[in-house]
């Protein structure tokens, strides 16, 4: 079995349930896949392995958590009591998943049911497709590259001017296998060191968090924002709704706001002066990061709130080199962090899948995601898609 801990997954989504867990128990939703390079050079089909990732949800759907894992999230600040006893009995339910091999050669994947119920089915079944794709398309992966790779990266860190540079994993959903996920997360804590004075700030995997030692980190998803369209109170306002609803339940904790659900303007026109003070920053994971990151420092200011007291997080198909260079724009101006996902969990000399599974309707209604970077939009009805876009002010 690929995943064999309810635990292997980002923090986020625990996060996530329990503030579903607590304000919309009852909501319904229904989640889509998406292969981004689907039939570009180097990627292969996925419908003839279909059967295994079956298998593997299976499994998935057989899992409990342990009496150790259910200790461990209870200990963290900002996990209450009562979901903790909630997810003593909680259970995945195979029949709210459908895979499906297409003529084209792709797969369907369909995740639909209670909202509370579904969350947790993301990360572990993009980390299966993963592992079960490269298993099988590279049968004896040569990690001595790899290996190589992860090196040349430590390297670049600990030049000179760049040791208060930090960097955390964000890799789970796309790492080449898990084994080779733990090996990264061990070889970057020996080598850069964790605490105040190394380099590797943490993990958004709980069950390495737990395992290894290392600072569990998540920010609010883009599907809480998204969700907001159908359960807000109107439209216009459902992202400052759902910024409300998060700060409600989490009272100051888990303070980073997400800023591309419908890209960087409409998020600066809701995020006023109360929410610049109220949240601790916010999360790049779209569009251009040098003129993002330059907007919410202006944005700061313009608010009168003082940029060094608040941490912009980068996040978006980051590279060592990029990551240097965005340290160097912006040290010294405000708290920065970085979160490194598919460069570092899955940079073995393969062409990785750019694979994500995304919220498309939440009780019966359509919900999008208008990101930055089009081809990280993500809708099925083209006319609320239209509609969203004008009440949004969305060219």
């Amino acid at each position: 079995m690929i995943i064999t801990s309810l635990l292997d997954t980002d923090l986020y989504k625990f996060t996530m349930m329990q503030a579903v867990l607590h304000q919309f128990p009852a909501a319904e939703v229904e989640y889509k896949f998406k292969c981004r390079n689907a039939g570009a050079p180097g990627i292969a089909p996925l419908a003839p392995f279909v059967n295994e990732i079956r298998e593997e949800i299976r499994g998935l759907c057989s899992l409990r958590f342990q009496d150790a894992e259910l200790a461990y999230l209870k200990g963290l600040r900002f996990i209450k009591s009562d979901f903790v006893d909630f997810l003593g009995i909680f259970k995945l339910n195979e029949k709210y998943v459908d895979v499906t091999a297409l003529p084209t050669g792709e797969i369907e994947v369909s995740i639909k049911g209670p909202w509370l119920h579904t969350i947790p089915f993301e990360i572990p079944v993009l980390a299966i497709i993963n592992e079960v794709y490269f298993r099988n398309t590279h049968k004896k992966p040569d990690l001595s590259q790899g290996r190589e790779r992860l090196n040349a990266k430590i390297l670049e860190l600990q030049a000179d001017g760049l040791r208060e540079l930090k960097i955390a994993d964000y890799g789970t959903r796309r790492r080449f296998s898990k084994a080779w996920h733990e090996e990264v997360l061990r070889t970057l804590m020996a080598r850069l060191g964790t605490g105040r004075q190394g380099q590797l700030a943490g993990t958004s995997n709980v069950l390495y968090a737990m395992k290894l030692g290392l600072i569990p980190l998540g920010t609010m998803a883009h599907e809480y924002l998204q969700a907001c369209q159908a359960l807000g109170p109107r439209l216009r306002d459902s992202q400052v709704f759902g910024f409300e609803s998060w700060a409600k339940e989490y009272r100051g904790d888990l303070g980073i706001a997400l800023s591309d659900v419908y890209g960087m303007s409409a998020f600066l026109r809701d995020f006023d002066m109360y929410f610049c003070k109220l949240f601790d920053g916010a999360r790049h994971d779209s569009g251009d990061p040098f003129q993002w990151g330059e907007r919410m420092l202006a944005h700061y200011a313009k608010n009168r709130v003082d940029p060094l007291t608040k941490t912009l997080i980068f996040s978006d198909g980051l590279t060592m080199p990029r990551t240097i260079e965005l340290y160097q724009q912006f040290k010294g101006r405000c708290l920065l962090a970085f979160g490194i996902g598919t460069n570092l969990t899955n940079d073995l000399g393969y062409e990785p899948l750019q694979i994500v599974i995304k919220m498309v309707r939440c009780n019966g209604q359509p919900v999008a995601k208008l990101s930055d970077t089009p081809s990280k939009s993500m809708c099925e009805d083209e006319k609320y898609l239209a509609y969203l876009r004008q009440v949004f002010e969305i060219a």
